[in-house]
């Protein structure tokens, strides 16, 4: 298909979606004929990989870590789902400093994502990545809908230390200047 149509379906305007073609960024296979149209290759028919994630909040926690891949496993085994690989991961379900989860996220041939428990992909938010993932025919399998709060409280203390430090650091920084520039006054005034 025409790069114009291709545009069209995917909601992007023409010049956007050839901007992208330039830079080498279009998220799909295409090539340009001696004509000067740029075609879209067809996908090629695949059914795309299933991908277990398995996440914990800190390093302490690495053997839960590994009892984790496992329940998700054998949960997939009794489903009938197969799994291509798993992919675990350490690190707070609060911020985006998860590099195997955003490349996860990233990578088209990954079709399905499965988790144990909805936090285990992202504290907050989890809808959203669903349904950017459906826009493109991927979903999220969560194998257990109930809540999870171990980490809960873990990951609640880090917020509050991070807006702490963040509020408190500014309001130290404030009151330093302040005292900086009453010195160099007193020495002026001294002096």
């Amino acid at each position: 298909m025409k790069l114009k149509e291709w545009a069209n379906r995917q909601g992007v305007s023409y010049r956007t979606a050839l901007s992208w073609f330039h830079a080498g960024t279009l998220p799909v296979p295409a090539r340009q004929l001696p004509t000067g149209t740029i075609l879209i290759d067809p996908p090629a028919a695949s059914l795309g990989r299933t991908v277990a994630y398995c996440r914990v909040s800190s390093s302490v926690q690495r053997a839960d870590l590994e009892r984790q891949a496992g329940r998700v496993a054998e949960t997939c085994g009794v489903r009938g789902i197969m799994l291509a690989e798993t992919v675990t991961e350490v690190g707070s379900g609060l911020n985006a400093h998860r590099a195997k989860l955003r490349k996860l996220l990233s990578d088209p041939t990954v079709t399905t994502i499965v988790v144990e428990h909805r936090d285990r992909l992202a504290r907050f938010g989890v809808e959203h990545l669903e349904a950017a993932l459906a826009a493109s025919g991927r979903r999220i399998i969560v194998l257990d809908d109930s809540e999870v709060n171990d980490d809960l409280a873990a990951d609640m203390v880090d917020v509050l230390t991070s807006m702490c430090a963040r509020l408190y650091g500014r309001r130290s920084a404030r009151r330093r200047a302040e005292a900086g520039v009453r010195a160099a006054a007193e020495d002026a005034a001294a002096g």
